[in-house]
């Protein structure tokens, strides 16, 4: 039997406005599209007295203006939303290639990731950049993409005590996921290498490099490259 979008969805409220669509509890590309879909819908088509929408792996966070609307009148007006998301293109996917140098002062974390899989730093180079990854989402601050998935050899449990401070551009790991801190914070995955790359710019269109849908790769490069590829993005 075939289902609809709206009857394989579930609704939470969040708060007291705000309402969480979810598609399944996992991460999977087919809850990811049914996401993007309902966003893009509701990108197009704005209901009056909806605030915000933040999406995640498998939800979305419908934000509204509780003087204006109630959880049900939200819930009834997106399932209707939800009926129409068969007929919903979404956009060709971008694919973005990030450059990274692994190892050294710019992946303190790669030893150990080496030693708790008995790998080589080669080899863990290779697997983490020989992946497309797809972005799932931006949160956590302006412009950090989660990225998945890994491949199975690289999952690696985040940091147990996290770091006080991360350099801007770090590579990390953590769980199935990759991703790239866009500012110096506070952050426990895995360091593993750095881009020279600024992935936040307020003067760019959209200001972050990565938006959702978008397909990731990571290309390997030298320190000297690195160097002269950070004053170009200064």
């Amino acid at each position: 039997m075939v289902t609809s979008a709206g009857e394989d969805a579930r609704f939470q409220w969040a708060s007291d406005q705000s309402l969480l669509v979810y598609f399944g509890q996992e991460i999977t590309l087919q809850a990811h599209q049914q996401v993007r879909k309902l966003l893009r819908l509701l990108e197009l088509e704005p209901v009056a007295g909806i605030r915000n929408l933040h999406p995640a792996y498998c939800s979305l966070l419908v934000k509204f203006n509780g003087l204006r609307l109630r959880h049900d009148e939200v819930e009834a007006i997106l399932r209707r939303y939800l009926e129409r998301l068969e007929g919903i293109k979404l956009p060709r996917p971008r694919r973005v290639e990030i450059p990274v140098c692994y190892g050294g002062e710019f992946g303190p974390d790669l030893a150990e990731v080496c030693a708790i899989h008995g790998l080589t730093p080669a080899q863990v180079v290779e697997l983490h950049a020989s992946t497309e990854y797809l972005v799932y989402f931006l949160g956590f601050v302006p412009g950090f993409a989660y990225l998945g998935e890994l491949p199975e050899a690289l999952v690696t449990p985040r940091l147990v005590v996290p770091r006080r401070s991360v350099p801007a551009g770090s590579v990390g790991i953590a769980g199935n996921q990759t991703g790239v801190y866009p500012f110096a914070t506070p952050g426990g995955w895995r360091l593993i290498g750095r881009t020279p790359v600024a992935m936040f710019r307020v003067e760019r269109e959209g200001f972050s490099l990565l938006a959702i849908g978008d397909r990731v790769r990571f290309a390997p490069i030298s320190a000297e490259r690195f160097g002269k590829l950070e004053k170009e993005w200064a």
